[in-house]
Protein backbone atom coordinates (compact mmCIF):
# COMPACT_ATOMS: atom_id res chain seq x y z
CA UNK A 1 0.00 0.00 0.00
CA UNK A 2 1.51 3.46 -1.11
CA UNK A 3 2.21 5.78 2.08
CA UNK A 4 0.09 8.31 1.84
CA UNK A 5 1.20 12.22 1.78
CA UNK A 6 3.11 13.44 5.07
CA UNK A 7 0.73 14.72 7.74
CA UNK A 8 1.34 18.00 8.90
CA UNK A 9 3.74 18.22 12.32
CA UNK A 10 0.85 18.94 14.23
CA UNK A 11 -1.31 16.38 13.35
CA UNK A 12 -1.97 14.14 16.71
CA UNK A 13 -1.14 10.34 16.59
CA UNK A 14 1.60 9.82 14.38
CA UNK A 15 5.82 9.76 15.21
CA UNK A 16 8.48 9.09 13.28
CA UNK A 17 8.99 6.47 11.15
CA UNK A 18 5.14 5.02 11.58
CA UNK A 19 4.36 6.11 8.50
CA UNK A 20 7.62 4.30 6.64
CA UNK A 21 7.15 1.40 8.17
CA UNK A 22 3.66 0.59 8.80
CA UNK A 23 2.94 -2.96 7.36
CA UNK A 24 6.13 -4.00 9.92
CA UNK A 25 4.37 -2.43 13.00
CA UNK A 26 1.06 -3.55 12.21
CA UNK A 27 2.71 -7.02 12.35
CA UNK A 28 4.91 -6.39 15.38
CA UNK A 29 1.60 -5.25 17.06
CA UNK A 30 -0.69 -8.10 16.28
CA UNK A 31 1.50 -10.63 15.33
CA UNK A 32 1.53 -12.00 19.41
CA UNK A 33 -2.29 -12.61 18.56
CA UNK A 34 -1.32 -15.67 16.69
CA UNK A 35 0.27 -16.76 19.92
CA UNK A 36 -2.17 -15.46 22.82
CA UNK A 37 -2.87 -17.63 26.11
CA UNK A 38 -6.23 -18.55 24.02
CA UNK A 39 -4.06 -19.37 20.33
CA UNK A 40 -5.67 -22.89 20.11
CA UNK A 41 -8.84 -21.82 19.32
CA UNK A 42 -7.70 -18.40 17.68
CA UNK A 43 -5.53 -20.65 15.37
CA UNK A 44 -8.65 -23.18 15.14
CA UNK A 45 -11.25 -20.34 14.03
CA UNK A 46 -8.59 -18.66 11.64
CA UNK A 47 -8.07 -21.92 9.37
CA UNK A 48 -11.65 -22.13 9.87
CA UNK A 49 -12.30 -18.38 8.03
CA UNK A 50 -9.79 -19.82 5.63
CA UNK A 51 -11.69 -22.88 4.84
CA UNK A 52 -14.81 -20.43 4.52
CA UNK A 53 -13.38 -18.02 2.35
CA UNK A 54 -11.98 -20.84 0.18
CA UNK A 55 -15.60 -22.33 0.14
CA UNK A 56 -16.76 -18.73 -0.83
CA UNK A 57 -14.39 -18.49 -4.07
CA UNK A 58 -15.26 -22.55 -4.80
CA UNK A 59 -18.96 -21.17 -4.87
CA UNK A 60 -18.13 -18.69 -6.61
CA UNK A 61 -16.19 -20.76 -9.76
CA UNK A 62 -19.55 -23.14 -9.67
CA UNK A 63 -21.48 -20.23 -10.64
CA UNK A 64 -19.62 -19.24 -13.35
CA UNK A 65 -19.30 -23.06 -14.73
CA UNK A 66 -23.47 -22.90 -13.77
CA UNK A 67 -23.72 -19.38 -15.63
CA UNK A 68 -22.30 -21.15 -19.05
CA UNK A 69 -24.24 -24.02 -19.01
CA UNK A 70 -27.47 -21.98 -18.33
CA UNK A 71 -26.92 -19.56 -21.70
CA UNK A 72 -25.73 -22.72 -23.57
CA UNK A 73 -29.24 -24.36 -22.33
CA UNK A 74 -31.46 -21.29 -23.47
CA UNK A 75 -28.88 -21.45 -26.81
CA UNK A 76 -30.08 -24.81 -27.61
CA UNK A 77 -33.86 -24.04 -26.30
CA UNK A 78 -33.10 -26.84 -24.40
CA UNK A 79 -36.07 -27.30 -21.36
CA UNK A 80 -34.86 -29.92 -19.88
CA UNK A 81 -31.09 -28.35 -20.08
CA UNK A 82 -32.84 -25.49 -18.48
CA UNK A 83 -34.98 -27.20 -15.25
CA UNK A 84 -31.83 -29.21 -14.34
CA UNK A 85 -29.54 -25.54 -14.34
CA UNK A 86 -32.08 -24.74 -11.92
CA UNK A 87 -32.07 -27.48 -9.96
CA UNK A 88 -28.51 -26.59 -9.23
CA UNK A 89 -28.76 -23.23 -8.94
CA UNK A 90 -31.23 -23.80 -5.87
CA UNK A 91 -28.59 -26.12 -4.83
CA UNK A 92 -26.15 -23.43 -5.27
CA UNK A 93 -28.15 -21.01 -3.44
CA UNK A 94 -28.85 -22.85 -0.39
CA UNK A 95 -24.85 -23.45 0.22
CA UNK A 96 -24.18 -20.06 -0.49
CA UNK A 97 -26.54 -18.52 2.41
CA UNK A 98 -25.23 -21.34 5.00
CA UNK A 99 -21.26 -20.52 4.27
CA UNK A 100 -22.38 -16.93 3.80
CA UNK A 101 -23.78 -17.00 7.37
CA UNK A 102 -21.23 -19.22 8.80
CA UNK A 103 -18.60 -16.85 7.37
CA UNK A 104 -19.75 -14.11 9.06
CA UNK A 105 -19.87 -15.62 12.69
CA UNK A 106 -16.18 -17.00 12.24
CA UNK A 107 -15.51 -13.27 11.09
CA UNK A 108 -16.84 -11.55 13.70
CA UNK A 109 -16.12 -13.46 16.76
CA UNK A 110 -12.17 -13.14 15.65
CA UNK A 111 -13.15 -9.18 15.12
CA UNK A 112 -14.19 -8.91 18.71
CA UNK A 113 -11.68 -11.33 19.83
CA UNK A 114 -9.07 -9.68 18.31
CA UNK A 115 -10.20 -6.36 19.57
CA UNK A 116 -10.54 -7.95 23.55
CA UNK A 117 -6.86 -8.83 23.57
CA UNK A 118 -5.71 -5.93 21.97
CA UNK A 119 -7.36 -4.07 24.57
CA UNK A 120 -6.02 -6.20 27.12
CA UNK A 121 -2.74 -6.53 25.70
CA UNK A 122 -2.70 -2.07 25.29
CA UNK A 123 -4.52 -1.21 28.62
CA UNK A 124 -2.66 -3.81 30.51
CA UNK A 125 0.59 -1.44 29.77
CA UNK A 126 -1.49 1.86 29.66
CA UNK A 127 -8.20 1.74 19.63
CA UNK A 128 -5.75 -0.45 14.97
CA UNK A 129 -9.79 -0.75 13.88
CA UNK A 130 -9.81 -4.13 14.50
CA UNK A 131 -12.68 -4.62 12.61
CA UNK A 132 -11.44 -2.97 9.21
CA UNK A 133 -8.25 -4.54 9.43
CA UNK A 134 -9.71 -8.43 9.58
CA UNK A 135 -12.48 -7.23 7.15
CA UNK A 136 -9.68 -5.88 4.83
CA UNK A 137 -7.46 -8.85 5.23
CA UNK A 138 -9.67 -11.47 5.07
CA UNK A 139 -11.06 -9.19 1.47
CA UNK A 140 -7.52 -9.32 0.02
CA UNK A 141 -7.15 -12.92 0.85
CA UNK A 142 -10.44 -13.65 -0.68
CA UNK A 143 -9.15 -11.66 -3.80
CA UNK A 144 -5.61 -13.52 -4.21
CA UNK A 145 -7.62 -16.56 -4.09
CA UNK A 146 -10.10 -15.39 -7.05
CA UNK A 147 -7.37 -14.42 -9.14
CA UNK A 148 -5.54 -17.25 -8.79
CA UNK A 149 -8.66 -19.22 -10.10
CA UNK A 150 -10.42 -16.93 -12.45
CA UNK A 151 -6.93 -16.36 -14.49
CA UNK A 152 -6.82 -20.60 -15.20
CA UNK A 153 -10.49 -20.27 -16.04
CA UNK A 154 -10.22 -16.55 -18.17
CA UNK A 155 -7.25 -18.29 -19.88
CA UNK A 156 -8.86 -21.57 -21.04
CA UNK A 157 -12.36 -20.42 -22.55
CA UNK A 158 -10.85 -16.86 -24.04
CA UNK A 159 -9.24 -18.95 -26.67
CA UNK A 160 -6.64 -17.57 -29.19
CA UNK A 161 -6.64 -14.14 -30.97
CA UNK A 162 -4.54 -12.66 -33.72
CA UNK A 163 -2.82 -9.78 -34.16
CA UNK A 164 -3.90 -7.91 -37.15
CA UNK A 165 -1.15 -6.68 -39.85
CA UNK A 166 1.27 -9.86 -37.86
CA UNK A 167 -0.31 -13.13 -37.92
CA UNK A 168 0.95 -13.09 -34.26
CA UNK A 169 -1.36 -15.59 -32.25
CA UNK A 170 -1.73 -14.41 -28.61
CA UNK A 171 -3.32 -17.30 -26.53
CA UNK A 172 -6.04 -16.03 -23.21
CA UNK A 173 -5.73 -12.60 -24.76
CA UNK A 174 -8.13 -11.53 -21.85
CA UNK A 175 -6.37 -12.22 -18.93
CA UNK A 176 -3.37 -9.32 -20.14
CA UNK A 177 -6.47 -7.24 -21.31
CA UNK A 178 -7.94 -7.87 -17.55
CA UNK A 179 -4.82 -7.01 -15.90
CA UNK A 180 -4.18 -3.77 -18.13
CA UNK A 181 -7.57 -2.82 -17.43
CA UNK A 182 -6.94 -3.11 -13.57
CA UNK A 183 -3.73 -1.73 -13.93
CA UNK A 184 -4.96 1.63 -15.55
CA UNK A 185 -7.83 1.70 -13.00
CA UNK A 186 -5.85 1.08 -9.46
CA UNK A 187 -3.42 3.68 -11.13
CA UNK A 188 -5.97 6.42 -11.45
CA UNK A 189 -7.68 5.73 -8.30
CA UNK A 190 -4.66 5.88 -6.46
CA UNK A 191 -4.01 8.97 -8.04
CA UNK A 192 -7.37 10.61 -7.04
CA UNK A 193 -7.58 9.01 -3.46
CA UNK A 194 -4.35 9.96 -2.29
CA UNK A 195 -5.66 12.92 -0.34
CA UNK A 196 -8.13 10.37 1.37
CA UNK A 197 -5.61 9.25 3.81
CA UNK A 198 -4.72 12.86 5.26
CA UNK A 199 -7.95 13.65 4.87
CA UNK A 200 -9.37 11.08 7.14
CA UNK A 201 -6.51 11.52 9.40
CA UNK A 202 -6.85 15.09 9.88
CA UNK A 203 -11.08 14.62 10.23
CA UNK A 204 -10.34 12.44 13.31
CA UNK A 205 -8.06 14.38 15.02
CA UNK A 206 -10.56 16.85 14.83
CA UNK A 207 -13.70 14.88 15.92
CA UNK A 208 -11.39 14.09 18.96
CA UNK A 209 -10.28 17.64 19.60
CA UNK A 210 -13.83 18.38 19.22
CA UNK A 211 -14.94 15.31 21.96
CA UNK A 212 -12.16 16.38 24.36
CA UNK A 213 -13.39 20.23 24.11
CA UNK A 214 -16.78 18.95 25.51
CA UNK A 215 -15.98 16.39 27.82
CA UNK A 216 -13.46 19.03 29.33
CA UNK A 217 -16.39 21.19 29.36
CA UNK A 218 -18.60 19.30 31.13
CA UNK A 219 -16.61 18.38 33.59
CA UNK A 220 -15.80 21.93 34.51
CA UNK A 221 -19.64 23.56 34.17
CA UNK A 222 -19.48 25.27 37.53
CA UNK A 223 -17.00 27.13 37.19
CA UNK A 224 -17.42 28.10 34.24
CA UNK A 225 -20.97 29.22 34.98
CA UNK A 226 -19.92 31.05 38.12
CA UNK A 227 -17.18 32.86 35.76
CA UNK A 228 -19.68 33.89 32.87
CA UNK A 229 -17.39 32.09 30.87
CA UNK A 230 -20.64 30.41 28.63
CA UNK A 231 -20.22 32.79 25.76
CA UNK A 232 -16.24 31.93 25.09
CA UNK A 233 -17.00 28.27 25.71
CA UNK A 234 -19.81 28.21 23.18
CA UNK A 235 -17.30 30.11 21.11
CA UNK A 236 -14.56 27.59 21.51
CA UNK A 237 -16.72 24.69 20.52
CA UNK A 238 -17.76 26.33 17.17
CA UNK A 239 -14.64 26.62 16.36
CA UNK A 240 -13.96 23.14 16.77
CA UNK A 241 -16.81 22.14 15.30
CA UNK A 242 -16.04 24.36 12.41
CA UNK A 243 -12.71 22.42 12.39
CA UNK A 244 -15.13 19.26 11.48
CA UNK A 245 -16.99 20.71 8.47
CA UNK A 246 -13.91 21.84 7.08
CA UNK A 247 -12.24 18.43 7.24
CA UNK A 248 -15.13 16.98 6.51
CA UNK A 249 -15.92 18.61 3.28
CA UNK A 250 -11.99 18.05 2.45
CA UNK A 251 -12.98 14.60 2.90
CA UNK A 252 -16.15 14.91 0.61
CA UNK A 253 -14.20 16.21 -2.17
CA UNK A 254 -11.43 13.15 -2.01
CA UNK A 255 -14.46 11.20 -2.17
CA UNK A 256 -16.53 12.88 -4.87
CA UNK A 257 -13.41 12.10 -7.28
CA UNK A 258 -13.24 8.94 -5.97
CA UNK A 259 -16.68 7.60 -6.57
CA UNK A 260 -17.02 9.53 -9.34
CA UNK A 261 -14.13 7.46 -11.08
CA UNK A 262 -15.28 4.54 -9.49
CA UNK A 263 -19.35 4.78 -10.78
CA UNK A 264 -17.41 5.11 -14.46
CA UNK A 265 -15.07 2.27 -13.97
CA UNK A 266 -17.85 0.21 -12.43
CA UNK A 267 -20.26 0.62 -14.96
CA UNK A 268 -17.81 0.13 -18.13
CA UNK A 269 -16.84 -3.26 -16.61
CA UNK A 270 -19.60 -5.35 -17.41
CA UNK A 271 -19.64 -4.06 -21.32
CA UNK A 272 -16.09 -4.40 -21.39
CA UNK A 273 -15.15 -7.88 -21.67
CA UNK A 274 -18.64 -8.84 -23.81
CA UNK A 275 -17.51 -6.10 -26.46
CA UNK A 276 -13.40 -7.63 -26.19
CA UNK A 277 -14.68 -11.11 -26.53
CA UNK A 278 -17.76 -10.77 -29.14
CA UNK A 279 -15.54 -10.48 -32.45
CA UNK A 280 -14.91 -14.59 -30.92
CA UNK A 281 -18.59 -15.25 -30.68
CA UNK A 282 -19.72 -13.60 -34.36
CA UNK A 283 -16.98 -15.86 -35.70
CA UNK A 284 -18.30 -18.88 -33.96
CA UNK A 285 -14.97 -19.81 -32.21
CA UNK A 286 -17.72 -19.44 -28.69
CA UNK A 287 -20.76 -20.65 -27.69
CA UNK A 288 -23.45 -18.06 -25.70
CA UNK A 289 -22.58 -19.96 -22.78
CA UNK A 290 -18.72 -19.51 -23.06
CA UNK A 291 -19.00 -15.85 -23.91
CA UNK A 292 -20.94 -14.99 -21.01
CA UNK A 293 -18.69 -17.73 -18.85
CA UNK A 294 -15.53 -15.56 -19.98
CA UNK A 295 -17.33 -12.03 -19.75
CA UNK A 296 -18.24 -12.98 -15.85
CA UNK A 297 -14.74 -14.42 -15.73
CA UNK A 298 -13.13 -11.11 -16.40
CA UNK A 299 -15.28 -9.57 -14.42
CA UNK A 300 -14.29 -11.47 -11.15
CA UNK A 301 -10.57 -11.39 -11.83
CA UNK A 302 -10.28 -7.62 -12.55
CA UNK A 303 -12.62 -6.87 -9.62
CA UNK A 304 -10.18 -8.74 -7.69
CA UNK A 305 -7.07 -7.02 -9.17
CA UNK A 306 -9.22 -3.62 -8.66
CA UNK A 307 -8.74 -5.03 -4.63
CA UNK A 308 -6.94 -1.25 -3.53
CA UNK A 309 -9.49 0.34 -5.81
CA UNK A 310 -12.53 -1.10 -4.03
CA UNK A 311 -10.97 -0.56 -0.69
CA UNK A 312 -9.56 2.40 -0.43
CA UNK A 313 -11.85 4.31 1.65
CA UNK A 314 -11.21 1.27 3.95
CA UNK A 315 -7.44 1.56 3.82
CA UNK A 316 -7.64 4.92 4.98
CA UNK A 317 -9.91 4.83 7.75
CA UNK A 318 -7.95 2.08 8.86
CA UNK A 319 -4.26 4.03 8.43
CA UNK A 320 -5.51 6.45 9.98
CA UNK A 321 -6.76 4.56 13.28
CA UNK A 322 -3.83 2.30 13.11
CA UNK A 323 -1.20 5.36 13.01
CA UNK A 324 -2.95 6.20 16.43
CA UNK A 325 -2.56 3.04 18.50
CA UNK A 326 0.95 2.02 16.63
CA UNK A 327 1.91 6.00 18.35
CA UNK A 328 0.12 4.79 21.99
CA UNK A 329 2.03 1.32 21.35
CA UNK A 330 5.90 3.12 20.09
CA UNK A 331 5.26 5.37 23.50
CA UNK A 332 4.75 2.21 25.60
CA UNK A 333 7.43 0.37 24.10
CA UNK A 334 9.87 3.19 24.16
CA UNK A 335 8.71 3.47 27.82
CA UNK A 336 9.18 0.20 28.74
CA UNK A 337 12.65 0.09 26.79
CA UNK A 338 13.90 3.00 28.97
CA UNK A 339 12.91 1.75 32.47
CA UNK A 340 14.32 -1.90 31.65
CA UNK A 341 17.38 -0.81 29.88
CA UNK A 342 20.41 -3.12 31.19
CA UNK A 343 22.62 -0.74 33.37
CA UNK A 344 20.23 2.16 33.78
CA UNK A 345 20.00 2.77 37.59
CA UNK A 346 15.73 2.33 38.58
CA UNK A 347 14.08 2.02 41.84
CA UNK A 348 13.52 -1.01 43.21
CA UNK A 349 10.37 -2.05 45.32
CA UNK A 350 10.67 -5.01 47.39
CA UNK A 351 8.41 -6.69 50.14
CA UNK A 352 9.64 -7.15 53.70
CA UNK A 353 8.80 -9.40 55.90
CA UNK A 354 8.95 -6.49 58.94
CA UNK A 355 5.93 -4.18 59.97
CA UNK A 356 8.69 -1.63 58.73
CA UNK A 357 8.35 1.00 55.36
CA UNK A 358 12.14 1.52 54.55
CA UNK A 359 13.49 3.52 51.89
CA UNK A 360 17.20 3.14 52.04
CA UNK A 361 19.87 5.93 49.13
CA UNK A 362 16.28 7.16 47.50
CA UNK A 363 17.47 9.12 44.80
CA UNK A 364 14.36 10.44 42.50
CA UNK A 365 14.56 12.07 38.81
CA UNK A 366 12.78 13.24 36.42
CA UNK A 367 12.48 11.02 33.18
CA UNK A 368 14.70 13.47 31.67
CA UNK A 369 16.88 12.67 34.50
CA UNK A 370 16.84 15.57 36.17
CA UNK A 371 17.66 14.81 39.80
CA UNK A 372 14.24 15.83 41.61
CA UNK A 373 15.85 14.09 45.44
CA UNK A 374 18.97 12.26 46.44
CA UNK A 375 20.50 10.57 49.42
CA UNK A 376 16.85 10.28 50.91
CA UNK A 377 16.25 7.53 53.81
CA UNK A 378 13.87 7.01 56.42
CA UNK A 379 12.88 3.73 58.73
CA UNK A 380 8.90 3.90 59.58
CA UNK A 381 7.50 1.98 62.14
CA UNK A 382 3.84 0.57 62.22
CA UNK A 383 1.43 2.86 63.52
CA UNK A 384 3.94 6.09 63.21
CA UNK A 385 2.30 8.82 61.96
CA UNK A 386 4.27 11.30 59.75
CA UNK A 387 3.80 14.36 58.09
CA UNK A 388 5.69 15.15 54.92
CA UNK A 389 6.02 18.55 53.75
CA UNK A 390 8.26 20.39 51.76
CA UNK A 391 8.43 21.16 47.68
CA UNK A 392 5.12 19.47 46.19
CA UNK A 393 7.16 18.49 43.46
CA UNK A 394 9.33 16.41 45.48
CA UNK A 395 6.44 15.01 47.68
CA UNK A 396 4.54 14.18 44.91
CA UNK A 397 6.71 12.07 43.19
CA UNK A 398 7.74 10.43 46.62
CA UNK A 399 4.37 9.09 46.78
CA UNK A 400 4.07 7.81 43.35
CA UNK A 401 7.25 6.04 43.90
CA UNK A 402 5.77 4.26 46.76
CA UNK A 403 3.19 3.67 44.72
CA UNK A 404 5.05 1.73 41.86
CA UNK A 405 4.24 4.15 39.91
CA UNK A 406 7.48 6.39 39.25
CA UNK A 407 10.67 4.14 38.53
CA UNK A 408 13.23 6.97 37.46
CA UNK A 409 15.70 7.27 40.02
CA UNK A 410 17.54 4.58 42.13
CA UNK A 411 17.49 3.51 45.65
CA UNK A 412 15.29 0.57 47.31
CA UNK A 413 12.27 0.83 49.11
CA UNK A 414 10.95 -1.96 51.32
CA UNK A 415 7.25 -1.98 51.44
CA UNK A 416 5.52 -3.89 54.30
CA UNK A 417 3.16 -6.89 53.76
CA UNK A 418 1.44 -6.90 56.81
CA UNK A 419 -2.21 -5.35 57.04
CA UNK A 420 -2.27 -4.10 53.55
CA UNK A 421 -2.00 -0.50 52.60
CA UNK A 422 -4.19 2.08 50.59
CA UNK A 423 -3.46 5.69 48.97
CA UNK A 424 -5.97 8.41 48.76
CA UNK A 425 -5.09 11.00 46.12
CA UNK A 426 -6.08 14.77 46.31
CA UNK A 427 -8.76 13.96 44.38
CA UNK A 428 -10.02 10.19 45.06
CA UNK A 429 -11.21 8.01 41.95
CA UNK A 430 -14.99 7.72 42.24
CA UNK A 431 -16.30 5.10 39.89
CA UNK A 432 -19.71 5.60 38.04
CA UNK A 433 -22.18 3.31 40.21
CA UNK A 434 -23.27 2.66 43.35
CA UNK A 435 -22.50 4.85 46.48
CA UNK A 436 -21.67 1.35 47.52
CA UNK A 437 -19.59 0.41 44.92
CA UNK A 438 -17.08 3.65 44.90
CA UNK A 439 -17.06 3.08 49.23
CA UNK A 440 -16.04 -0.37 48.05
CA UNK A 441 -13.84 0.65 45.21
CA UNK A 442 -11.19 -1.25 44.13
CA UNK A 443 -13.02 -3.82 45.46
CA UNK A 444 -16.57 -5.05 44.79
CA UNK A 445 -17.48 -7.90 47.42
CA UNK A 446 -20.32 -9.76 48.71
CA UNK A 447 -22.77 -7.70 50.56
CA UNK A 448 -21.39 -9.41 53.58
CA UNK A 449 -18.11 -8.86 53.30
CA UNK A 450 -18.89 -5.13 54.17
CA UNK A 451 -22.38 -5.13 56.19
CA UNK A 452 -24.68 -2.03 55.60
CA UNK A 453 -23.66 -1.07 59.39
CA UNK A 454 -19.99 -0.60 58.55
CA UNK A 455 -21.03 1.43 55.43
CA UNK A 456 -23.38 3.63 57.66
CA UNK A 457 -20.28 3.64 60.42
CA UNK A 458 -17.85 5.37 57.86
CA UNK A 459 -20.01 7.74 56.48
CA UNK A 460 -21.27 8.98 59.53
CA UNK A 461 -17.62 9.73 60.75
CA UNK A 462 -16.58 10.87 57.67
CA UNK A 463 -19.46 13.77 57.90
CA UNK A 464 -21.63 12.19 54.93
CA UNK A 465 -24.31 10.72 56.66
CA UNK A 466 -26.51 12.33 54.50
CA UNK A 467 -25.47 10.00 51.71
CA UNK A 468 -26.52 6.55 53.51
CA UNK A 469 -30.04 6.69 51.99
CA UNK A 470 -28.51 6.66 48.75
CA UNK A 471 -25.85 3.75 48.95
CA UNK A 472 -27.57 1.71 46.70
CA UNK A 473 -28.27 4.90 44.05
CA UNK A 474 -26.09 4.93 40.41
CA UNK A 475 -24.67 8.26 39.62
CA UNK A 476 -21.41 9.50 38.59
CA UNK A 477 -19.99 10.75 41.57
CA UNK A 478 -17.43 12.87 40.64
CA UNK A 479 -20.04 15.30 38.74
CA UNK A 480 -22.49 14.92 41.90
CA UNK A 481 -20.59 15.37 44.92
CA UNK A 482 -18.13 18.91 45.48
CA UNK A 483 -14.14 18.37 46.21
CA UNK A 484 -14.28 18.61 49.88
CA UNK A 485 -17.42 15.96 49.83
CA UNK A 486 -15.36 13.38 47.33
CA UNK A 487 -12.32 13.96 49.88
CA UNK A 488 -14.66 13.18 52.88
CA UNK A 489 -15.83 9.90 50.81
CA UNK A 490 -11.89 9.19 50.52
CA UNK A 491 -11.84 9.40 54.25
CA UNK A 492 -14.81 7.14 54.48
CA UNK A 493 -12.96 4.77 51.98
CA UNK A 494 -10.10 4.32 54.60
CA UNK A 495 -12.29 3.87 57.49
CA UNK A 496 -14.53 0.77 55.31
CA UNK A 497 -11.18 -0.95 54.30
CA UNK A 498 -9.37 -0.36 57.58
CA UNK A 499 -5.65 -1.04 56.04
CA UNK A 500 -2.65 -0.96 58.42
CA UNK A 501 -1.11 1.29 56.18
CA UNK A 502 -2.37 4.81 54.58
CA UNK A 503 -0.51 6.63 52.04
CA UNK A 504 -2.44 10.41 51.85
CA UNK A 505 -1.08 12.72 49.50
CA UNK A 506 -3.20 16.35 50.26
CA UNK A 507 -6.26 14.47 50.90
CA UNK A 508 -7.84 16.79 52.99
CA UNK A 509 -6.57 20.25 51.38
CA UNK A 510 -10.20 21.87 50.92
CA UNK A 511 -10.87 21.62 54.32
CA UNK A 512 -10.36 24.58 56.58
CA UNK A 513 -7.64 23.55 59.26
CA UNK A 514 -10.04 22.85 62.06
CA UNK A 515 -12.07 20.60 59.71
CA UNK A 516 -8.64 19.08 58.75
CA UNK A 517 -7.90 18.41 62.52
CA UNK A 518 -10.92 16.76 63.42
CA UNK A 519 -10.44 14.54 60.48
CA UNK A 520 -7.23 13.27 61.15
CA UNK A 521 -8.24 12.55 64.83
CA UNK A 522 -11.30 10.55 64.23
CA UNK A 523 -8.90 8.65 61.97
CA UNK A 524 -6.52 8.34 65.09
CA UNK A 525 -9.60 7.66 67.27
CA UNK A 526 -10.85 4.78 64.69
CA UNK A 527 -7.67 3.54 63.77
CA UNK A 528 -5.60 3.66 66.26
CA UNK A 529 -2.93 0.96 64.93
CA UNK A 530 -2.73 2.73 61.27
CA UNK A 531 0.75 4.16 60.06
CA UNK A 532 -0.64 7.27 58.17
CA UNK A 533 2.12 9.22 55.93
CA UNK A 534 0.54 12.10 55.07
CA UNK A 535 1.28 14.60 52.55
CA UNK A 536 0.39 18.07 53.33
CA UNK A 537 1.24 21.87 53.35
CA UNK A 538 -1.41 23.36 55.72
CA UNK A 539 -0.18 24.85 59.31
CA UNK A 540 -0.87 23.75 62.72
CA UNK A 541 -1.13 19.25 61.95
CA UNK A 542 2.85 18.60 63.56
CA UNK A 543 1.31 18.33 66.95
CA UNK A 544 -1.09 15.28 65.29
CA UNK A 545 1.85 13.89 64.13
CA UNK A 546 4.79 11.80 65.78
CA UNK A 547 7.06 13.68 63.31
CA UNK A 548 7.53 15.69 60.61
CA UNK A 549 9.92 15.21 57.26
CA UNK A 550 10.71 18.12 55.04
CA UNK A 551 11.82 17.45 50.93
CA UNK A 552 13.65 19.88 49.61
CA UNK A 553 14.46 19.62 45.56
CA UNK A 554 17.85 19.65 44.47
CA UNK A 555 18.89 22.85 43.62
CA UNK A 556 19.57 23.16 39.68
Amino acid sequence: MPDPDPAPAATPGTVPGTKRSFLRQVLRLAGPYWNCKRCAKVRGMILLLLLLTMGQVGLMVWVNYWNRALFDALEQHSVRGVLLQVGFFALIFVITIAVTAAHLIVKRWLMIDCRAWLTEHLVGNWMVATEITISLAHSLVFCLMTIGLFIDILWSVSGAIVVPGTGVQVPGYMVPLAFIYAALGSTISWMIGRPLVRATNALQSAEATFRFGLSRARENTEAIALMRGEPLERASSATRFGQIVREWNRQSLAYMGLVSFGAGYGALLPVFPILVAAPQYISGAMSLGVLMQAAQAFQRLTSALSWPVDNIGEIARCRASADRVLSLYDGLQQLDAVAQAPGRPHIVLERSERARLVIEDLCITEPSGHILLEHFSVDIRRGERVLIEGNPAVTGSLFKVIGGLWPWGSGRVWLPVDGGMLFVAQRPFLPEGTLREALCYPHFPEPEAFPVSSIRHALECAGLAWLASRMDERDNWEQVLQQRAQQRLGIARVLLHRPAWVFMEEATDSFDPKGERLILEMLRRELPNMTLLNISFHPGLKKLHHRTIVLSRVSC
